[in-house]
């Protein structure tokens, strides 16, 4: 029933595509510029291709804020964000994080899920190419960016507990908690600055978690 709502109401966000031609990935737009395909799986050259595109760090709170979907290289639908796209044995679902997506996968009606393939030349793309090609630095990339969100997680959430038993009234009941440490401003800013490089090199690999992802955001 839950399921059922939730495709309702993507489904109102959903409006016409224009026709318009899908537009080749340029270098210039890495910053900003997401774009995944669909492709058929059976190697039938006569299935329909999808791709999607979205611009990152639209504020999803817009109702400008969206997701295009174009079949065979020509403008099929849009949606407002979180979007959920209806295509032939499944549904494609697309969310933004605050560092990029946080989701593009093809949901088939038995529930397996699939990330739809990025284009080559995009910033997901080269991120995938080198996962492919050099799999030992990539794992330890996604390893840095791991432990860069874990320790800023840490140290989010021992500041806030002194923060939050620094109150009179709760320090009563649970007592006062005092930080191991207090990094000096310059220090939390590089934190900052790392946390939001991890959360965006995780973004490229569409990985996200509510708890670290959400915490860094």
């Amino acid at each position: 029933m839950f399921e059922e709502m939730r495709n309702r109401r993507a489904a109102r966000r959903i409006t016409p595509g224009d026709g318009r031609p899908l537009q080749r990935f340029r270098w210039w737009q890495l910053p900003y510029r997401s774009l995944f395909y669909l492709r058929p799986t059976g190697g039938d050259g006569g299935q329909p291709v999808y791709a999607v595109d979205v611009r990152r760090g639209q504020d999803q709170t817009s109702t400008k804020a969206g997701a295009d979907l174009y079949l065979d290289g020509r403008h099929h639908a849009r949606s407002r964000l979180p979007a959920a796209f209806p295509v032939p044995g499944g549904t494609v679902e697309v969310r933004l994080s605050a560092f990029g997506l946080r989701r593009c996968h093809y949901v088939t009606a038995a529930g397996t899920e699939h990330l739809l393939v990025p284009d080559s030349a995009s910033a997901e793309g080269r991120r995938a190419h080198l996962d492919r090609t050099r799999p030992a630095l990539s794992r330890g990339i996604g390893t840095a960016s791991l432990s860069v969100l874990v320790v800023a997680l840490l140290v989010l959430a021992a500041q806030l507990a002194e923060h939050v038993t620094g109150v009179p009234e709760v320090a009563e009941h649970v007592g006062a908690f005092t930080a191991p440490v207090h990094p000096p401003a310059w220090c939390n800013a590089v934190l900052t600055l790392l946390t939001a490089a991890a959360g965006t090199e995780r973004a490229l690999r569409v990985r996200y978690s509510r708890l670290l992802d959400g915490a860094a955001s």
